[in-house]
């Protein structure tokens, strides 16, 4: 498995949704050094890709799904113990790697999935659109042919000096008229932004949020600019993985029908966790996340104190900058029995965090679409949220608890009322049940994606 975030979520579920709607998608991606080539079958020997004078030697494997799922192998590129880099570094020759990838999709769309809509996803694909409007412009393979560009974290960019353009074999006209210059620099995301046909975004309110100084990282001008082509299709969760009813990962399964399996599963994380049986009378506040700002982690510095002042216990879940790893453990050194943190990622603990959890924190700086809180309603554990991307578009009063201004003292008011609707077990039940209740399958999201592809292709304004 390769995963990073929402990206592979998005990837894997979406193909799959589309054919209710009659739609029939592949997904390519690179066969990265954790991906077990056990399994995968060899489609394409040898596909040379060139880049200028360097030459790329490549092969595709497609591996068993419901839908083509093809993968480019090319181990000088892709054979690494990471995905983008490695010790808080990024590769030194990602432009080149991306740039091949780029390439790489538009010879699998040659040779073995010809598509109407090329759909690409963050910068990693942002050279796509770019090259179909350059160098492959006469070939007729792609006739009629277009490109969805969706941004799924404006935050990554794929920024590199403007000495890459020449190793990148991109028209370097692109630069000059500013389509994928970036105050000096090559731009990948830019160019998936100014060159696609049409953009979307992973959520509604992040479409409109993106097109400010505040959100949008310096690309907010040509973002207003291209505001006509850009819709916001919130993300979907996919439920057969992330259902309490059936999940194996915890400790007893559960439904809105019968909670009972949710105590059992608080009392089996606070003995998994080191915490005392008697915080199960508390509000046992859970996270899942990467410790960074952008996911509030400086927030949580900020107001670590209310934890004993509030009465509530926190067990986190995460990895990140290594000054937010340093406060959490900290924190639970100093409130040991208040307090349990693991530095890394575990999906199995995060499932059981999910179950045994009363509340979930994500006090984000901003938030694309998250999925997390959506996850959280379904196990009947109540987000607590900040007002912001996703995060705004999912949870609502009656669901959740949110705040808006970004600071340590609004994250402790919504914390805080959280902890008073707790101490009001029917209130707190009648939320659980009403955020259960919530439908955020992709049914609903591949349905609008659908429906985009379909304008694209009639030529309507999508």
């Amino acid at each position: 498995m390769a995963k990073t975030g929402g990206l592979a979520d998005v990837v894997g579920s979406l193909p799959s949704a589309l054919r209710e709607f009659g739609d029939e998608a592949a997904v390519f991606i690179p066969r990265y050094g954790m991906i077990d080539l056990k399994g995968l079958r060899r489609v394409y020997d040898t596909l040379p890709i060139h880049l200028g004078a360097a030459r790329y030697d490549c092969s595709i494997y497609e591996a068993l799904a419901d839908y083509p799922l093809y993968l480019l192998e090319c181990p000088p590129l892709f054979e690494r113990k990471g995905i983008y880099g490695e010790s808080g570094l990024d590769y030194p020759d990602n432009h080149i790697r991306f740039a091949v990838f780029a390439r790489a999709a538009l010879e699998v769309a040659r040779r073995l999935f010809r598509p109407d809509v090329f759909h690409c996803h963050d910068w990693q694909s942002g050279l796509t659109p770019a090259y179909l409007r350059t160098t492959f412009a006469t070939d007729p393979t792609f006739f009629g042919a277009r490109t969805l560009f969706t941004i799924h974290n404006l935050g990554y960019q794929g920024l590199f000096p403007r000495t890459a353009l020449p190793e990148i074999a991109l028209d370097p006209a692109l630069f000059g008229a500013g389509e994928i210059e970036f105050f000096g620099s090559v731009s990948y995301i830019k160019a998936g932004i100014a060159l696609a046909d049409a953009l979307s975004t992973v959520s509604p309110t992040y479409a409109h949020e993106i097109r400010t100084p505040e959100y949008g990282f310096g690309l907010e001008g040509i973002l207003q600019n291209r505001a006509g082509a850009l819709t916001g299709i919130l993300n979907g969760v996919d439920y057969s993985e992330w259902n309490p009813a059936t999940d194996p990962f915890i400790a007893a399964n559960y439904s809105a029908d019968d909670l009972a399996g949710k105590r059992v599963c608080k009392e089996r994380l606070l003995a998994e966790s080191g915490l005392p049986p008697e915080a199960m009378a508390r509000p046992l506040i859970g996270m899942v996340s990467r410790l960074t700002r952008q996911k509030g982690a400086d927030l949580l510095a900020q107001a670590g104190q209310w934890i004993p002042a509030e009465d509530v216990c926190l067990v986190a879940l995460g990895t990140g900058d290594p000054e937010y790893e340093a406060f959490f453990r900290s924190l639970a050194e100093a409130l040991p029995g208040r307090v349990a943190v693991r530095i890394g990622f575990d999906n199995e603990r995060a499932h059981r965090i999910l179950a045994g959890a009363d509340a979930f924190l994500m006090p984000s700086r901003y938030e694309p679409c998250g999925m997390t809180q959506m996850f959280g309603l379904k196990y009947g554990t109540i987000p607590v949220v900040r007002s912001t991307g996703g995060l705004d578009d999912t949870i609502e009063e009656g669901t959740g608890f949110k705040f808006l201004e970004y600071s340590g003292a609004a994250l402790l008011e919504a914390v805080r009322e959280a902890v008073r609707m707790f101490s009001d077990s029917v209130r707190w039940r009648e939320i659980m049940l009403r955020g259960m209740a919530k439908d955020f399958s992709w049914k609903a999201s591949a349905k609008a994606y659908s429906a985009l592809y379909k304008r694209l292709l009639t030529g309507v304004n999508p």
